[in-house]
């Protein structure tokens, strides 16, 4: 029986074609086979570098079945690159399946880096880089991306989206209604391509210019927004302050109905009090 092959995950362009890595050329021209998102798509980039390597679509309509298929082959001992659109597969994108399917049947899974949107807008954003969080594509109806960001509102953490040009208004209509117009954001559009624009202000300011600037709704785009600063920790005062209010309801109420009670007259969050009150009332008795 002949030993597995390898599954490489291909990093392609966002949109130079000079920031494809040698190592990425190499890897497809040797692959037995390219499973590709779009076909026609990869078989351009192919064609443009020399490269004759059989495709197969792989999306995230076939994917299941797909696996399935593409394991047999690498355990037959065939070597795969599974590439993207653009970028790093499984980022948005399609592959999550087939490399746990692959991983799962001990078949090597290696990386081949390269171009990544949400890295490239985060590296010119000038926000926090230290932690972040990647959120991809927001819903596209309107309540349950209204929802989604009203969940992150208190996220401290960067936060980077990717959004379709034709829903760049709403979406930063939704974030400034849920974030607040003033919150530090980036946009940035078509990146690494001959239109590369990165726009810098508040929510409400590229709001309103991407209301009068059509060139903003144009071309794949990525929303980079800066955190919620977080919540100031309480003065040791407004904790013994706390405590006292605290220790004089558990006396009489059970803790959830002082918890109550301490947020309703404190004007704290509950959680908080929470937290407290199950400190101060100590274990349950052995």
């Amino acid at each position: 029986m002949s030993a597995p092959g390898t599954l490489f995950v291909v990093a392609t362009p966002i949109g130079n074609r000079a920031d494809l890595t040698a190592r990425a050329r190499d890897t497809l021209a040797a692959a037995d086979l390219v499973a590709a998102e779009d076909t026609r798509h990869t078989g351009q980039l192919l064609a443009q570098l020399g490269i004759r390597t059989p495709l197969l679509a792989l999306h995230e309509h076939n994917e299941a079945a797909r696996a399935e298929v593409l394991v047999a082959r690498l355990l037959a001992g065939e070597s795969v690159a599974l590439v993207s659109d653009a970028g790093t597969p499984l980022i948005s994108d399609p592959g999550f399946r087939l490399v746990a399917a692959a991983a799962a049947h001990g078949v090597a899974v290696v990386p081949v880096p390269g171009a990544c949107a949400a890295v490239a807008a985060l590296s010119v954003a000038g926000l926090p880089t230290d932690r972040f969080v990647f959120e991809g594509f927001l819903p596209a109806r309107g309540a349950a991306r209204r929802a989604r960001l009203a969940a992150l509102a208190a996220e401290t953490r960067t936060l980077v989206f990717y959004e379709a040009p034709h829903r760049v208004v709403e979406t930063l209509t939704d974030l400034a209604a849920a974030f607040g117009t003033a919150r530090p954001a980036v946009l940035a559009r078509e990146l690494t391509k001959l239109h590369e624009s990165v726009y810098r202000g508040a929510l409400g300011t590229l709001l309103e210019r991407a209301a009068t600037e059509p060139n903003m709704a144009r071309g794949e785009a990525v929303l980079v927004v800066a955190g919620a600063a977080p919540e100031a920790a309480p003065e040791a005062a407004d904790l013994e302050r706390l405590d006292r209010l605290l220790r004089g309801l558990l006396s009489g109420l059970p803790l959830s109905q002082a918890v109550d009670l301490a947020a309703e007259v404190s004007g704290e969050r509950r959680n908080r009090l929470y937290e407290r009150a199950l400190a101060l009332k100590g274990p349950p008795a052995g």
